[in-house]
């Protein structure tokens, strides 16, 4: 187990997970785009937007690699089926609390359930467990999830 094999697998995992949605975007599965969601966040240009939101999305990913390696070292035990159930728990965390309740706390362009009439949103509040952009959403996201997560689990554990 080593900080270098968690950076690998959240660069790998997050390139697949990233991937994943896209695919499934332009499959017509979901609405969902991550990273553009996430780049709205800090511009309205929508082209700047996805490249910021590319950017950050891989941040993120490595950043929940190193979460799921200190998790892993401090219970000194890793495999790729645990990493599976890091994956299910991490996707099941984004799709309720982290982009349902706490990306529309702080993004200036996203409406929540309480925005006023008035009030006019440039992007639609994804909704417990991101109904709001289909109903294939959640299960698209929890499948690119438990991939993300079962590929740190097996870079971490790698040659294991």
């Amino acid at each position: 187990m080593s900080i270098w094999g968690a950076l690998a697998g959240g660069f790998i995992g997050t390139l697949v997970l990233t991937t994943a949605l896209r695919a499934a975007n332009a499959l017509d599965l979901t609405r969902i785009d991550l990273p553009f969601l996430l780049g709205t966040a800090f511009t309205g240009d929508r082209t700047r937007a996805k490249a910021l939101g590319y950017g950050a999305h891989f941040v993120n990913g490595l950043i929940f690699a190193l979460l799921y390696y200190a998790v892993f070292a401090a219970i000194d035990y890793s495999s790729w089926w645990l990493g599976t159930v890091f994956g299910l728990v991490h996707g099941l965390f984004a799709a309720t609390a982290l982009v349902n309740i706490l990306l529309p706390l702080v993004h200036p362009r996203m409406g929540t359930p309480h925005t006023s009439a008035p009030h006019v949103a440039l992007l639609e509040p994804p909704g417990f467990l991101m109904l709001n952009y289909g109903a294939r959403t959640p299960a698209v996201t929890l499948a690119a999830h438990l991939a993300y997560g079962t590929i740190v689990g097996l870079l971490l554990d790698w040659p294991g």
